[in-house]
């Protein structure tokens, strides 16, 4: 399964227009969990898992392509994109294992999953009030770019400021119930940087290839998405038009995943830093009542069952309640340098000697399942 960044990534791909020739590359990107409510209650129950323990410590990648063959590198874990192939092989340092996967693999272990999901759905009880009919759902999706003109000095390099919003609304049009996930992607672009257009390339003729295989990582049938939801595939055409207002290569990117009592974009992390310490319970409560109670339902995950609690208040200075607008359940934070066009060793792409190669946790599943 690919990381959410990467499916942002693979979405953004399709605003890119031309197919340059193949070529060696290298950089390298620090990627860090930096906020949270998932973040704070991974920390919280760190005693537990020194896994949590690490969980916001940065990850340093090198990232290798050559060719049509992308190879991303971390202490512990290789993804390795072969394009020619049709393939992805994930690669576990620590256990000796790797999995392949290819795209159409991909595809039918995601379908697989969903029908899988709404096959236990079926055999549990109906809640009180019953789950509303997808037709009595409506979406409605936002996508718009910013420029802020607030420029930084990142990596030695003057960087400009430009804020990717991104917000779905479910709302059940029988009880006014309503949802609203958000994606907030604060980017720091930089003019031009020599040789990073065949990287853009690259996961732009990934996210073709993947697109015909009749998905783009979401964890469904993309297609079944836009034909039960028209306003989906008007979302990817804003989404398109609002790109090409993006100039350059963006050197640190903060994105934020979370929901909204109001319908409006998460605040960016320029201009709405997150607390030191989570601010109470809210958040997560927010959170988990926005996206269970309403987005997911309409995608087969969950109904909007219970009827809609207001989030707990907050207090302002003067005593008073005030109820949170936004609630933020993951940023992330991913910084690009050491960029390079020197020749790439072939190695990068092998899986190293005396690994095994085992089957892929979804395809186990699926099995277990049958």
């Amino acid at each position: 399964m690919l990381p959410s960044t990467k499916r942002v990534a693979l979405l953004l791909a399709l605003a890119v227009p031309a197919t340059l020739p193949a070529a060696d590359y290298t950089y390298q990107q620090t990627t860090q969990l930096t906020g949270g409510s998932l973040l704070h209650m991974m920390k919280s129950v760190g005693f537990i898992s020194s896994q949590a323990r690490h969980m916001g410590d940065p990850i340093v990648s090198s990232i290798y392509l050559k060719d049509n063959r992308l190879a991303n590198v971390s202490p512990e874990t290789i993804e390795i994109i072969d394009l020619d192939k049709e393939t992805i092989t994930n690669i576990d340092v620590q256990k000796k294992t790797y999995t392949v996967m290819t795209f159409d693999q991909i595809k039918q272990a995601m379908e697989n999953a969903h029908q899988q999901i709404q096959k236990q759905q079926a055999a549990q009880p109906a809640p009180e009030p019953a789950k509303p009919d997808a037709q009595n759902v409506k979406m409605s999706f936002d996508v718009k770019v910013r420029k802020t003109g607030a420029q930084k000095e990142i990596s030695g390099l003057q960087s400009n400021e430009a804020i990717l919003t991104m917000t779905m609304t479910a709302t059940d049009t029988q009880t006014q119930q309503s949802g609203n996930m958000a994606i907030t992607n604060d980017m720091w672009m930089v003019p031009e940087i020599p040789g990073y257009d065949q990287v853009r390339d690259f996961y732009k003729r990934m996210a073709m290839k993947m697109v015909d295989a009749g998905t783009i990582g979401l964890g469904y049938d993309f297609s079944k998405m836009l034909a039960q939801n028209p306003g989906a595939g008007q979302a990817l055409g804003d989404m398109a038009k609002e790109m090409q207002k993006l100039d350059g290569v963006p050197i640190m990117q903060v994105m934020r995943m979370g929901t909204t009592t109001n319908g409006q974009p998460l605040p960016a992390a320029s201009e709405a830093p997150t607390p030191a310490e989570p601010a109470g319970p809210s958040a997560g409560d927010v959170a988990k009542q926005g996206m269970t109670s309403a987005l997911t339902s309409h995608f087969g995950f969950g109904g909007f069952g219970k009827k809609k609690q207001d989030p707990p208040p907050d207090q302002n200075q003067n005593g008073a309640q005030a109820q949170p607008t936004s609630a933020i359940l993951m940023e992330t934070q991913i910084t690009t340098s050491n960029f390079s066009s020197a020749p790439v060793d072939s190695s990068h792409f092998d899986v190293p000697a005396g690994y095994k190669l085992v089957q892929p946790p979804a395809q186990t599943t699926v099995k277990n399942a049958q």
